[in-house]
């Protein structure tokens, strides 16, 4: 865990489909990764929003984000530590994982890097995980009451999982922040002479994902180029 980290990769989750259309939860963490990077003038290079539950260690865009910040030494910033996980050895094996500018917690600053944060991250983590056992038993009881007295259970059943253009747009930050930070190497590698697959490849022997925490195809490489390309463009056409 780095105290003053320069770089920062942003880890954002919520639990299920409805928050992230909603973009209930997600707000309140960028705004809280936001005011950490603006307080140590740390640069946010890169996020990523993850919807699963947090009983999950299925992460891919947590892999995405752990693999960028093993690449880069920027620092993975969680907004609070019941996001990232509430399984205290999923979450030691992740901060273990997070390569040289470790984990940063917002609401969590000022632990130490080093064994001794990693034991106050480990007792936080266990409380967490004894907060969410009994979050769960008073679910089912609850639930079991309603039953009970005769109440129809049910999940939401709104229609199809369609995002709304706050998904959308939300997912094409993210990955115009992906293209910025990849893409010159993508680029360099073509300029070489490589072909896309030989540039995937090439990501891939760094330990580097695709924004979606998958593997790379030639089309997924072509279409990283093409949005760095046209980020590229658009900051020529403003300098001129």
């Amino acid at each position: 865990m780095n105290a003053a980290p320069e770089r920062i990769i942003a880890y954002y989750r919520v639990s299920t489909e409805r928050q992230g259309r909603s973009g209930l939860g997600l707000e309140a963490q960028r705004g809280a990764v936001e005011a950490f990077a603006a307080t140590h003038k740390a640069i946010i290079v890169s996020a990523f929003t993850e919807v699963e539950t947090g009983k999950s260690t299925t992460r891919p865009e947590l892999a995405a984000a752990l693999s960028l910040s093993r690449m880069t030494g920027a620092t993975l910033a969680v907004a609070k530590l019941d996001r990232l996980a509430r399984n205290a050895r999923f979450l030691l094996s992740v901060v273990e994982g997070s390569g040289e500018g470790g984990v940063v917690f917002c609401d969590l600053p000022n632990i130490p890097p080093g064994p001794v944060g990693r034991f106050l991250v480990t007792q936080m983590a266990a409380v967490a995980e004894l907060e969410a056992g009994m979050i769960a038993a008073r679910t089912k009881a609850a639930l079991q009451a309603a039953k009970a007295r005769g109440a129809k259970l049910g999940g939401w059943r709104g229609g199809p999982k369609v995002a709304p253009e706050t998904g959308r747009a939300a997912r094409g930050a993210q990955a115009d922040s992906f293209a910025a930070t990849v893409g010159p190497m993508a680029a360099a590698l073509r300029d070489e002479g490589q072909s896309l697959r030989q540039i995937g490849a090439a990501l891939a022997e760094r330990g580097i994902k695709t924004a979606q925490g998958g593997a790379w195809s030639a089309d997924a490489v072509k279409r990283l180029l093409d949005r760095w390309s046209a980020q590229s463009g658009a900051a020529m056409a403003q300098t001129l």
